[in-house]
């Protein structure tokens, strides 16, 4: 009996035990697992016989950069940094605008930039502006055609010329035979002192003024104005074989003209804010070019309907006699010469007055020569010219071309939005 109780603990033992096996080998092998892992992610576990060596990943590879694209794919930023002074300056898109054609841009270069117009891409332009912080934003400019008051002082002061003129011819007519040749000769200068000033005075201020300076078309006016006065009698000895005694002058020429100061600066006024209205309301430089040609041969008409009744009622108040052919094409000459130096653009107006002081002075040279042996072909087309017209023909002639000249170049000038932002 003992034997047999033995035997049967020993069964239940081994029993026990053979059960306890599975559990004791799963707990093994969780923990051989958590073993590994550890391992592996420290780094320093090696394969082993049952297990695969791990291939190390590699890193990603980058493909190499693509090469970079010739020109802008935005070509209005490239047009932006190319004219970043202009767009930083600029207070309104007009004035881009105007920038831009004055680089040579125009409707047609515009596409290129994906822009139908010059106006449109200035728009662009402008709304691409960063803003400014530090500094504060410019104020909007004001447009050309000044306020009453300032209008009612540049007019003021565009008729002291006449007034001056006039004033001066009224004391030499009321005292003559009373004065004597040299108190005579004293009012006149001193006359001719305050027209001048007179005349510097209206040129600074309102829409005759010159913003760059009109350079030495002061010098080649006065040989002009000085022309107007004495020409025709210089004209008429050096033709008839003289000189050979004073010149007689002929005042008024130089009267109208100093009278036509004003209706020059309404004309100026007039046709520079058209020209404004006409620059902010169109959308192509060729639609702002066709409009502004007519304004200003309506400005230019409108100054000549002035000019003449004022020379013609000189001439009756002062004893002149014929048309004032030549004081007429002086005045529009001098008119255009003025209008395009306010635009900023005084080269032309020089030029073509200094080639009719040039024609002016060559016609009485001519004569002279002329009278030389072997040289009597040079004086034939100045006897032909002023037996055709009479001696006010050379003047004329000198002023007419140049101004015609000068109407010419204006008209293609002052039709570009450039001309239009200075004034």
């Amino acid at each position: 009996m003992p034997r047999t109780e033995d035997a049967t603990v020993s069964a239940d033992a081994a029993v026990g035990a053979n059960a306890a096996e599975p559990a004791v080998a799963s707990v093994a092998a969780a923990s051989a697992a958590v073993a590994t892992r550890a391992d592996d992610a420290a780094g320093g576990g090696d394969a082993g016989p049952d297990r695969p060596a791990e291939i190390p990943a590699r890193a990603p590879q980058r493909r190499p950069a693509a090469p970079a694209r010739r020109g802008p794919a935005d070509p209005v930023k490239s047009l932006m940094h190319h004219h970043r002074d202009l767009c930083e300056r600029a207070v309104s898109p007009l004035e881009i605008a105007a920038g831009l054609e004055a680089h040579g841009l125009t409707d047609r270069t515009a596409a290129r930039y994906r822009h139908r117009d010059v106006f449109s891409l200035a728009e662009e332009l402008y709304a691409r502006i960063p803003a400014r912080t530090a500094e504060p934003a410019a104020p909007e400019p004001p447009p050309p055609g000044p306020d009453s008051e300032a209008r009612a002082g540049w007019t003021l002061l565009a008729l002291l010329p006449g007034a001056a003129c006039l004033a001066t011819a009224g004391l030499l007519r009321a005292t003559e035979g009373v004065l004597g040749g040299g108190a005579r000769a004293a009012v006149t200068v001193t006359g001719a002192l305050l027209a001048c000033l007179a005349l510097r005075l209206c040129l600074s201020r309102g829409p005759l003024r010159a913003p760059e300076g009109a350079g030495r078309a002061g010098m080649y006016a006065c040989w002009l104005l000085s022309f107007a006065v004495y020409g025709e009698e210089l004209i008429a000895q050096v033709i008839s074989g003289g000189p050979d005694g004073p010149w007689e002058a002929t005042p008024a020429p130089l009267l109208g003209l100093a009278a036509a100061v004003a209706p020059a600066a309404w004309c100026a006024h007039l046709f520079t804010v058209r020209a404004h209205r006409k620059l902010t309301g169109s959308r192509a430089l060729e639609e702002f070019g066709a409009g502004v040609r007519p304004l200003l041969l309506a400005a230019v008409a409108l100054f000549l309907c002035a000019l003449l009744p004022l020379l013609f009622l000189a001439g009756l108040g002062l004893g002149g006699d014929g048309t004032p052919v030549g004081a007429a094409a002086l005045g529009v000459l001098f008119f255009l010469a003025r209008l395009l130096a306010a635009h900023g653009l005084p080269e032309p107006g020089t030029v073509a007055l200094a080639a009719a002081c040039a024609v002016e002075a060559a016609a009485p040279a001519l004569v002279l020569a002329g009278r030389l042996p072997g040289l009597e072909p040079l004086a034939v087309p100045v006897h032909a010219l002023v037996s055709a017209g009479g001696t006010g023909a050379v003047s004329a002639l000198a002023c007419g071309a140049a101004a015609l000249g000068l109407l010419v170049h204006a008209s293609a000038a002052l039709s570009r939005a450039s001309a239009h932002t200075r004034s």
